[in-house]
């Protein structure tokens, strides 16, 4: 699955150290994106790295204006710099989950190493307004037995994906949207919220789930698999 080279490639925010937003204000709950009566299944959209100033405003702008709905895996790091942009997505109608804190590999890690990873994304994401989140990724999609230990002291549920975008290998737009049209119901596909491709692909994404009756859900805690909204 190309897990390896997926964070390797991915540009890093300049500074996330010395930047420290004041998380001021409540939560706004915004309009959830309007869904089709005759969906005949649901797909799970995902986005993994964020949040984001350069890159989150512009995807769920995009999101919103085609009428899609995603699970965002936010890495705790950016969670606890950008707290307004965990709210926004939020606000536009999105669910946040759990990246770890810095995207390390997690099965290289002791499990007192992994619990901090996990532990402090859950707070970050909370204090940011995103809310607990009952979802995880592990990073690299890598996970082993130690892993899943701390997963459910957390009450979080594992989310891997069916379908690999390969956004993060520089997969051109079109071959983002034919991954895309490769999903069934009930199944999850990887994409990431910084490649320029994957933003371009966001009308067509709507457009490939439309003609074979698919809209955009959420993920089960209870199944791991994407469900009705």
């Amino acid at each position: 699955m190309g897990a390896a080279a997926e964070h390797a490639s991915r540009p890093l925010t300049a500074a996330l150290a010395a930047v420290a937003l004041a998380a001021a204000g409540t939560l706004a709950v915004g309009a959830a994106p309007a869904h089709s009566a005759g969906c005949a299944g649901y797909v799970g959209l995902t986005f993994d790295d964020g949040p984001s100033t350069a890159h989150t405003p512009a995807l769920l702008n995009a999101l919103r204006a085609n009428g899609l709905r995603a699970t965002l895996f936010n890495e705790g790091q950016y969670a606890a710099a950008y707290p307004a942009q965990v709210r926004a997505e939020v606000s536009a109608g999105m669910w946040v989950g759990n990246h770890s804190y810095t995207h390390p590999h997690l099965t290289q890690e002791t499990q007192a190493q992994i619990d901090s990873e996990i532990s402090r994304t859950q707070s970050a994401v909370a204090a940011a307004g995103g809310g607990t989140p009952v979802l995880f990724r592990p990073p690299y999609g890598e996970t082993n037995a130690t892993v899943r230990t701390v997963e459910a002291k957390y009450g979080l549920t594992e989310i891997i994906w069916d379908v690999d975008s390969q956004d993060w290998n520089g997969a051109s737009t079109d071959a983002i949207v034919q991954a895309v049209g490769r999903l069934g119901s009930g199944q999850i596909i990887l994409m990431h919220e910084w490649p320029a491709n994957t933003l371009a692909a966001i009308p067509r994404i709507a457009q490939t789930l439309a003609a074979k009756g698919l809209c955009s859900g959420r993920i089960s805690a209870q199944t791991g698999r994407a469900v009705a909204p």
